[in-house]
C-alpha cells in the first residue's frame, strides 16, 4: 500500500506546506511594521505543522467553532513548545503583546488553511477522487493566498509610508510602523501639504473632468453603434464586428507621434479638450465589443414588438434596451473610467501646463530628489482611493455586466 495515498500524509504535507507560508507572512509583518530586525525560525513552525497535519486527519468533530478553538489552541502550544516560548525569534518572547496577538493569529489562520485543505479526509487509505480534491484545495488556497498578499501588501506599503515623516524614512526604511499618538496634523502632514503646496485638487479635477467626459462620449457612441452590430442587418456586419476588436489591438504607442503632430497644428496639444478626443477614441471600440455581446443576448422579439407599436429604432434603443442593459452599461462605463483615470501615455505627451495636468502626470511631476517620498507616496494612495471605492462600489455591476450576453437566449 502507497504510503502517499493515507490521509495521514496528506494532512502531514498540508501542514508542511502551510506553517512555514504563514509564519513567514506574520514574520515579514511584524518586520515592516515594528522595524525590528527578526531572523527567520523556520524549525518550529514546520514541527507544528507536522504535528498539526497529522493530527487533523485522525479525529473530526462536527462543530466547526469547537474544531477551531480545539486546533488553534493545539497550534499554539505546540509552536510555543518546539521555540521554547520564542516563537518569532529569541530575543521575542511568548508573554510580550505584539507577539503574542503573532502567535495567536499564526495559530488560527495556520489550523483553518490546514483543516480546509485536508477537508473530510480521514487517517487511512484515501480514494483517488478525495486526493484530488484534496490538492485541488491545497493549490487553490495556495494561490488565493498569493494573489491577496500581492495586492493588499504594495497598498499596505504605500499607505503607511505616506503617513511616515522624512527623518523616520531615512532612520529606517524599512519601519512602516505609524505613531498613533500623534496629532491629526502630523499624522496626515504629507496630505496636508500635497494640497497646500502642490494643488493636488486641480490635478484631481482634471482627472475627473476628463474621465468623466470620456464616459459620456463612448457610451453616446458605443450604445447605438453595438445596437446596430448587434441588431440590425447592413452590408459588411461581420467584418465590422469582427474589426471592433482588433482596432483596440493597435498599441497606443504607434498612434502618439502622428496625434502630437496633428494636434500640435491643431492647437489642441496642451488642452484637456484634446485628451477628452483622444480618450474616446481609444475606449470606444472596446466598450463597442462588450456592449455588442450583452445586446445580441436580448431578445428580438422585444424589437418586433416595439416596432408593432410604432416606435423608431432610436425610441426602442432609449425606452427599451438601454432599460435592460444597465448592468452591461454600468461595467462598461465603470471600465472606461479607470482606463481614463488612470491614462498615463498620452498625457504625458500631449500636456505641458502643471495646471492642467491629470493625476497621473501630475504624479511623475512629483517624483524627483525636491520632493520627499512620503509625499509621493501620498499623491499615489489619493489617485488610487477614489477609483477603488467606485469599483467597490459598482462591483455588482461589473460582475453581471461583463457575464451578461455570454449565454445567447
Amino acid at each position: 500500500m502507497a504510503f502517499w495515498r493515507l490521509g495521514i500524509f496528506s494532512g502531514i504535507i498540508a501542514g508542511l506546506i502551510w506553517a512555514p507560508v504563514w509564519h513567514i507572512i506574520i514574520t515579514v509583518g511584524l518586520i515592516i511594521s515594528s522595524g525590528i530586525s527578526i531572523e527567520l525560525q523556520l524549525g518550529p513552525a514546520l514541527l507544528t505543522g507536522i504535528l498539526v497535519g497529522g493530527l487533523t486527519v485522525i479525529k473530526k468533530v462536527e462543530n466547526k467553532l469547537i474544531t477551531l478553538i480545539i486546533g488553534s489552541s493545539l497550534t499554539f502550544f505546540s509552536l510555543i513548545l518546539f521555540s521554547i516560548g520564542k516563537p518569532f525569534g529569541s530575543e521575542l518572547l511568548v508573554y510580550q503583546g505584539p507577539i503574542f496577538i503573532a502567535t495567536s493569529l499564526f495559530s488560527v489562520i495556520t489550523f483553518f488553511s490546514i483543516n480546509n485543505s485536508v477537508g473530510t479526509l480521514n487517517f487511512g487509505l484515501v480514494k483517488k477522487y478525495f486526493l484530488e480534491a484534496f490538492y485541488a484545495r491545497l493549490v487553490w488556497g495556495l494561490g488565493l493566498v498569493f494573489l491577496i498578499l500581492i495586492v493588499v501588501i504594495p497598498f499596505y506599503v504605500m499607505l503607511m509610508t505616506s503617513l511616515k515623516n522624512q527623518q523616520s524614512l531615512l532612520k529606517n526604511p524599512l519601519d512602516l510602523s505609524i505613531d498613533l499618538t500623534s496629532s491629526p496634523g502630523k499624522l496626515f502632514n504629507s496630505y496636508i501639504e500635497l494640497f497646500v503646496e502642490y494643488d493636488f485638487l486641480t490635478l484631481l479635477l482634471n482627472s475627473a473632468f476628463v474621465s468623466i467626459v470620456t464616459v459620456i462620449i463612448t457610451l453616446l457612441f458605443s450604445i447605438p453603434g453595438a445596437y446596430a452590430v448587434a441588431k440590425l442587418r447592413f452590408p459588411a456586419r461581420q467584418w465590422f464586428s469582427g474589426s471592433i476588436l482588433m482596432i483596440y489591438l493597435i498599441p497606443a504607442i504607434i498612434l502618439v507621434i502622428p496625434l502630437y503632430s496633428v494636434f500640435s497644428q491643431l492647437g489642441l496639444r496642451n488642452s484637456l479638450l484634446g485628451l477628452c478626443i483622444v480618450y474616446p477614441a481609444t475606449t470606444i471600440p472596446v466598450a463597442l465589443y462588450m456592449l455588442k455581446g450583452y445586446f445580441s443576448g436580448l431578445p428580438s422579439e422585444l424589437d418586433d414588438a416595439g416596432l408593432m407599436d410604432g416606435l423608431t429604432r432610436w425610441q426602442i434603443i432609449i425606452k427599451i434596451s438601454i432599460p435592460l442593459a444597465i448592468p452591461a452599461i454600468a461595467s462598461v462605463a465603470l471600465y472606461v473610467f479607470m482606463i481614463a483615470w488612470n491614462e498615463f501615455l498620452f498625457a504625458f505627451m500631449f500636456l505641458d501646463d502643471i495646471k492642467i495636468f491629470t493625476l497621473s502626470r501630475g504624479i511623475v511631476s512629483l517624483d524627483s530628489t525636491e520632493v520627499p517620498r512620503q509625499h509621493l507616496m501620498a499623491a499615489s494612495v489619493v489617485a488610487t482611493v477614489p477609483v477603488l471605492f467606485i469599483f467597490l462600489w459598482f462591483e455588482k455591476f461589473l460582475v453581471s455586466g461583463l457575464t451578461s450576453g455570454s449565454v445567447k437566449g
